[in-house]
């Protein structure tokens, strides 16, 4: 089939009106054994299909799952449009068309028509009209293929800041560096749930501007992301959600290392990870050399267990001591680790916390060592074991809060371990005797002893009177 509309690789949309869009990857053009006709061989993105590429035992094209590939006739998809084309469909004609119709209404308890007007409504329509003006455009699943011809986007829309493509039919990386060069103020992009082609190694240098890079659903691996990390030298937000990674690849020069690690990203602070399938912490450690990394989301994976290793240059990179290099310490900068919906279930985990040097906000919901009962934590042990936690699970810790959970956290551990050692409790405990001083905490407690009324929580309290004849803004008599 020599049909000028379709290529192998090309990305098209199936023409499906009413429904959600059908995405996929052009993978056979040609003839179907037992057919008449022409059809186009599609790997959809998700198991929408009929079959694995093959149909009546003869094998057309492979896909990546068995229920992903199916025939589909030409005239049933949809090859794309140019972006000036969506941002023209998007904006210039859903304001003219906006300001051609009725005036917006709201029905009244009476079911009657109450004509609303829209604050600002006539500003934001005279902006959208002129698309040199334009600074964020929003073209989620707008069948967007292609930059166009050379020139045509920079001159319609030379302004642009940030565009979100989510869902779209770019077929690679090529095409989206056309898109960057098209868009030179372009510093925010939104690529989720697309399937882009990487098979070139050299860097992209209109992708050198952005700063905010979202890659959700992609379908991508750590292997990927090395590649392109030569182009996103400025980028400082990564989101990398849903891809089913499960390795990081580190640099081929640690490779050799006990804790081998990735470089580069000199820029980046904040990486989004959530909802992978991330099981080993070894895996995420290689990340913890990014010398500007200020939050990592890990919500939604599957980690066991996680640990605070040695600083880099003991141990496993002896040779970094050898030539009197400084030790490197892991995480330096990290200031916010997300760790819900994990399955995270020891409490060595939660100790590990606060080996983190400027660690200070975390999130352990929806994990086994969070679930109430079983002498799982409470929020107060987790609090008194994190030192410098100054948020847990998006809550506020206040320094009222931390000190009591810091007494009731010793003082529970003093009573419930009196068989145990002073040397046995801090073993299992680290930061037990840094409290225990610190809140001045007497040891005979341990043996059944009493405290003064000022180590009692109970002296810390308000006492509250209550006063029926009170009238607000008067003093009773």
């Amino acid at each position: 089939m020599n049909d000028p509309d379709f290529r192998l690789g090309q990305r098209v949309c199936m023409i499906n009106a009413g429904k959600s869009p059908q995405i996929g990857t052009v993978r056979y053009l040609g003839t179907v054994q037992g057919h008449e006709g022409a059809w186009v061989g599609v790997e959809w993105d998700t198991d929408e299909g009929r079959h694995d590429g093959s149909v009546n035992g003869v094998r057309y094209f492979e896909t990546k799952s068995p229920l992903s590939g199916s025939f589909v006739r030409p005239r049933s998809l949809s090859v794309g449009v140019s972006l000036l084309d969506a941002i023209t469909l998007r904006y210039k004609t859903v304001a003219a068309s906006d300001s051609e119709s009725d005036d917006m209404y709201v029905m009244s308890v009476r079911q009657l028509r109450v004509a609303v007007e829209l604050v600002g409504k006539a500003q934001v329509e005279e902006r959208q009209r002129h698309l040199e003006n334009l600074k964020v455009a929003t073209l989620t699943y707008a069948g967007v293929c292609s930059a166009g011809p050379l020139g045509q986007v920079r001159a319609a829309c030379p302004s642009i800041t940030e565009l979100d493509l989510t869902g779209n039919l770019l077929p690679d990386w090529h095409e989206v560096s056309r898109i960057c060069e098209e868009l030179p103020a372009l510093q925010v992009l939104d690529l989720s749930s697309s399937r882009l082609a990487l098979d070139s190694a050299s860097p992209f240098l209109a992708l050198s501007n952005l700063t905010t890079l979202v890659l959700n659903n992609c379908a991508l691996q750590w292997t990927q992301v090395n590649v392109l990390k030569a182009s996103l030298s400025c980028i400082q937000e990564l989101s990398l959600c849903r891809n089913d990674m499960q390795a990081i690849e580190a640099d081929s020069e640690s490779s050799t290392l006990d804790e081998p690690y990735v470089s580069g990203f000199d820029s980046l602070r904040l990486l989004n990870l959530d909802d992978n399938n991330f099981e080993s912490w070894h895996e995420i450690l290689k990340l913890s050399r990014l010398k500007s990394l200020e939050q990592l989301n890990l919500n939604g994976n599957k980690l066991l267990q996680i640990f605070y290793p040695d600083p880099f240059g003991k141990g496993d990179d002896a040779s970094a001591t050898s030539k009197g290099e400084c030790p490197v310490t892991p995480f330096p900068t990290l200031r916010c680790l997300l760790l819900g919906r994990n399955k995270l279930s020891d409490w060595s985990s939660i100790d590990a916390l606060d080996r983190f040097p400027s660690l200070q906000e975390v999130r352990l919901s929806d994990n086994p060592i969070t679930v109430p009962g079983n002498g799982m934590a409470t929020r107060y042990m987790i609090v008194a074991r994190i030192g410098k936690l100054s948020s847990l699970n998006g809550s506020e810790v206040k320094p009222r809060e931390r000190r009591d959970s810091e007494i009731r956290y010793a003082r529970h551990l003093l009573m419930n371990m009196q068989m145990s050692s002073i040397s046995d409790i801090s073993k299992a405990h680290p930061r037990f005797e840094h409290l225990r001083v610190l809140h001045d905490i007497p040891l005979d407690l341990q043996r059944g002893g009493t405290i003064s009324a000022t180590q009692k929580m109970s002296s810390s309290l308000l006492c509250m009177c209550s006063c029926p004849n009170f009238v607000s803004g008067m003093i009773p008599l």
